[in-house]
């Protein structure tokens, strides 16, 4: 199972938890958790007009042996507006823009997209549960 948490934070909420959104899913071959703008299509919805964050930005989906990815999906602009990292304990590195990276198997930690423009910042953390 994959548990997903997400809190919105901008410069005057920092350390906030009160608007923290939960999703899980199964580790079944082929099962996906999204997280965007869009709440049709993700099970994980950010504000509206947070425009830095694409209507499907993130995508967490199960490969056949269980495991997870993480998918920075490329959305309408050639340039993003934001800045994708993940964090899994000390070690921190950037997510590409429409690249994919693998989750710790039976390891927890964060997805953090940045807005470029502003002070704010959509944190999803993930455990993954074998």
């Amino acid at each position: 199972m994959l548990e997903l948490t997400m809190a919105a934070v901008s410069a005057a909420e920092a350390g906030a938890t009160a608007g923290m959104l939960m999703a899980d899913a199964p580790s079944e071959p082929g099962t996906v958790l999204r997280v965007g703008r869009d709440a049709s299509l993700c099970r994980l919805a950010t504000p509206d007009d947070w425009l830095f964050v694409s209507r499907v930005h993130l995508e967490f989906q199960c490969a056949q042996d269980g495991s997870w990815q993480l998918t920075w999906l490329r959305g309408s602009l050639p340039e993003p507006s934001s800045e994708v990292r993940l964090t899994v304990g000390e070690y921190a590195q950037p997510v590409a823009y429409g690249g994919t990276v693998p989750l710790p198997r039976g390891g927890s930690g964060e997805v953090v997209i940045q807005d470029r423009t502003a002070p704010r910042s959509v944190n999803v953390g993930f455990y993954h549960e074998v």
